[in-house]
């Protein structure tokens, strides 16, 4: 089979002898339990991801204290109160998960003569070394120079989430996007709403702000809400694609040749967000269960 372009950039050999492990420290002794938090120490995403919680408050404020207590329809306050800040919620928490939950990281290091012994590579068998964190690299893992780890299935590195998008937190970065843009639909709507109200009665009646600072504050609003919704609309749009299509972004951008089995966009769906078909799909909160979902199923 004639191997891509971007096949042939890799550092791939194909004997034991050849991956050079004399190069490669052993792997640090792992004093750390599987459920440690993972956290990128990124100076640049760190300030993105307190500028996201940031933003997001400051929606809340505008909308819970400009706009919905002020209101005369307790009923009108009730249920989009509690719709806004329940997708708020739903927002923060999926936010916290993609950031803090590791993406598939390889065991950096392992490239050791022990391991690929180990390994009992058969003649023409091909293995991948990252020469950049010395790990034997699985298929369709790719290194990232800000997490400074190879990545099982990487699509890209968001700022925004201060991690990578990968195998193991593609779901709460779908999500995160998702009632991102849930939330500022809806805030566009209720400030079109109360901008209406506002002309029709007394502007100092309609806010416990002067009118001034709501006419400014809800403008702000509906500048975030505008740009926040197309931004992550287009991004969970990219995602679907890219989930039902089985083909990560760095993937698309390499050109990569697809060596995996080709299956149905449900089941490449239930791959990342669980199998079967339920409604821990929405909640970032339940850990996808892939059950029959195969991760990995390659063309011999």
């Amino acid at each position: 089979m004639k191997s891509s372009p971007a096949n042939r950039s890799r550092d791939i050999e194909r004997q034991a002898g050849y991956l050079r492990p004399e190069h490669c420290a052993p792997p640090p002794p792992r004093t750390h339990s599987a459920d440690d938090m993972w956290f990128i120490r990124d100076g640049c995403g760190i300030v993105c991801g307190v500028i996201t919680w940031m933003l997001v408050f400051f929606a809340e404020f505008v909308v819970v204290f400009v706009m919905l207590l002020p209101s005369k329809s307790v009923v009108y306050s009730l249920i989009n109160g509690a719709l806004f800040n329940g997708l708020a919620f739903l927002a923060l928490a999926s936010h916290f998960k993609a950031m803090c939950t590791d993406p598939g990281a390889v065991p950096k290091g392992n490239a050791t003569k022990e391991f690929i012994e180990s390994l009992q590579l058969k003649p023409g068998q091909v293995v991948y070394k990252c020469p950049k964190c010395c790990s034997i690299k699985p298929d369709r893992a790719h290194h990232c120079s800000v997490c400074k780890r190879c990545i099982k299935k990487m699509d890209h590195h968001c700022p925004w989430v201060n991690n990578c998008v990968g195998e193991s937190n593609q779901k709460y970065f779908v999500l995160f996007t998702m009632y991102i843009a849930l939330i500022s639909l809806h805030a566009l709507i209720m400030v079109a709403v109360h901008f209406i109200f506002c002309f029709d009665e007394d502007w100092a009646k309609c806010s416990s702000f002067s009118p001034p600072t709501t006419v400014i504050l809800l403008i702000l609003l509906c500048f975030e809400s505008l740009l926040f919704l197309i931004f992550t609309a287009v991004m969970f749009g990219t995602q679907i694609h890219s989930i039902c299509n089985d083909e990560t972004g760095i993937e698309q951008l390499k050109k990569e040749e697809k060596r995996w089995a080709k299956k149905s966009k449900w089941m490449n769906m239930k791959v990342v967000f669980g199998h079967p078909f339920s409604v821990a799909w929405l909640s970032p909160f339940a850990p996808p269960d892939h059950g029959k979902a195969n991760l990995y199923q390659y063309v011999v």
